[in-house]
């Protein structure tokens, strides 16, 4: 019995994790274990995750996972164009996309956090990554587009949904002709701001069927956003910056059931279920042709 064939008999899920946080803490990559942890627990698999230092060492993973995710992380999503690690983490996705071109039935599945999320916008043409005028930084409503009302991902929130977002970069002004080329459609866009006359950025996209990403936080969950605002220094920072508050209005909104909690049990969920269904299909498939 061959690798695949037999990590798929003893049950194990593959995971490869592309690192963009430079060695930064966070609570991003933890809120991902988490979930994945989750998933595993609840439909009897055994989880193989291994990460890679793509930001800080250009490592990039091959083709033998059942699942990516790409994580957020500090700093310019724009001063790392044509940078060697960015040459590396392209390459992979050229190669990950020519794979589901070649092979739809073991399609490989991508998800894209934040920081990922815009570098890969920026460097496909989808629209246009520019700074902010200030931080974004919160919890907040998140609101579907008609084809984010579809997508088997968010079909199961509501319009809007919750979540944690975290950015000092934004992605408008879509390029509809890039899109079209491509296969992606703009699933979300951020709150409604009737008071500030600046365009809506993109918070979600399907850039084609199997890659997938977001510009807010899908991972956060309650422990993690605990003890990130219960830490004195954030706590100092987050009162001095955008006051008293907003500091107490996060800590509120954390424990809603309908808030982050249904947005961290909701999306990166559905990504692993469909991953798994796919590595379930192509045991299923290695078995017929063995009995043969």
């Amino acid at each position: 019995m061959n690798t695949l064939s037999k990590d798929l008999y003893d049950n194990s899920f593959k995971i490869a994790i592309l690192d963009m946080y430079l060695g930064e803490p966070n609570q991003g990559k933890p809120g991902i274990y988490s979930i994945i942890h989750d998933f595993c627990a609840e439909n009897n698999l055994k989880p193989i995750i291994r990460e890679y230092d793509t930001r800080g060492k250009g490592d990039v993973p091959d083709l033998n996972y059942d699942a990516y995710i790409s994580t957020g992380g500090p700093g310019s999503p724009i001063d790392s164009e044509g940078s060697q690690w960015e040459e590396a983490y392209f390459s992979f996705i050229e190669k990950l996309r020519q794979h589901n071109r070649l092979y739809p039935k073991k399609r490989k599945l991508l998800f894209l956090i934040c920081h990922s999320f815009q570098i890969f916008v920026r460097h496909y043409g989808l629209g246009k990554l520019s700074k902010r005028k200030s931080t974004s930084f919160g919890i907040f409503p998140i609101h579907k587009t008609a084809d984010g009302k579809e997508d088997r991902y968010l079909k199961d929130l509501p319009d809007p949904f919750w979540a944690v977002d975290s950015r000092d970069y934004q992605i408008t002004e879509p390029n509809e002709k890039a899109l079209l080329l491509m296969g992606s459609k703009i699933l979300c866009v951020e709150k409604l701001r009737p008071h500030v006359r600046l365009e809506r950025a993109i918070m979600c996209m399907r850039f084609d069927q199997e890659i997938f990403g977001t510009q807010f936080h899908p991972e956060a969950n309650v422990e993690g956003m605990l003890t990130y605002l219960q830490n004195p220094e954030k706590k100092k920072y987050i009162i001095d910056t955008y006051g008293e508050d907003k500091y107490y209005d996060m800590l509120k909104k954390i424990n809603d059931s309908d808030k982050i909690i249904l947005t961290r049990d909701t999306i990166l969920m559905n990504f692993l279920k469909e991953a798994n269904t796919i590595r379930k299909n192509n045991y299923m498939a290695y078995v017929q042709e063995v009995q043969r």
